[in-house]
């Protein structure tokens, strides 16, 4: 699958979760029902994926992002009032330390899921 195929996948998934259980919910509730989705849909979800942060050599600091799709796509899931411009820093922070080229970045806590298609230059995008 092509990384716009998966992204559009998600994004299926993520408007049928929030359709079916509103808003209003903590992240990690999120995180399960559509973790449990794209399962259901045949793509392999990876949840809270470690990343290690490094300076030259040394690791320097410890990250969990929230899931991982097929290897190739990032989620970074919130459930706040908006999204910030430090949520998509974090995001592509997690993508270029994990070397990868796209992320999604969805935000749960309003009737309209509202999200972001970011993506890495380290990753050659």
């Amino acid at each position: 699958m092509e990384h716009s195929e998966i992204t559009h996948a998600i994004l299926g998934s993520a408007f049928d979760v929030l359709n079916e259980l509103g808003s209003g919910f903590l992240e990690k509730v999120y995180e399960n029902a559509l973790c449990f989705d794209l399962r259901s849909k045949g793509l392999t979800v990876r949840q809270q994926t470690p990343i290690e942060v490094f300076y030259r050599t040394e690791c320097v600091g410890h990250y969990v992002a929230d899931l991982l799709v097929e290897g190739v796509v990032l989620i970074e899931l919130k459930a706040v009032k908006s999204l910030l411009p430090e949520h998509e820093a974090q995001t592509i922070n997690y993508l270029k330390a994990l070397n990868l080229p796209v992320g999604l970045l969805l935000n749960f806590a309003k009737q309209k899921l509202e999200y972001k298609r970011l993506y890495s230059k380290a990753a050659g995008v």
